[in-house]
């Protein structure tokens, strides 16, 4: 299976690294490394994540590489990362808006 990213959770990933990688650069590139494990494991698992709470839609689901919430939409050809978000900010349904 395909996994693509939306330009918001390319944003959002780029934003949360520069604001990691300011204060401890090694932990940022640390952290990228295993979010991008974690999407690439979409591909063959694209169930993997559990449903975002918050939706409980089975079609977006999220997994979590800590603090931040991926979050993606599966369908029958591929995934969709749709955003990254940290764990303490707030839900906003229209970055999952499909």
């Amino acid at each position: 299976m395909k996994v693509v990213w939306s330009p918001l959770a390319e944003r959002r990933t780029a934003e949360a690294f520069a604001y990691v990688a300011s204060d401890r650069p090694s932990a940022a590139v640390r952290w990228l490394d295993r979010l991008l494990d974690a999407v690439a494991t979409l591909a063959e698992f694209p169930d993997r994540g559990r449903a975002v709470p918050e939706l409980q839609r089975p079609d977006i689901r999220e997994l979590i590489v800590a603090p931040y919430r991926v979050m993606y939409r599966r369908d029958a050809k591929r995934v969709v990362v749709l955003t990254v978000r940290h764990g303490r900010r707030q839900f906003d349904a229209d970055e999952v808006a499909t």
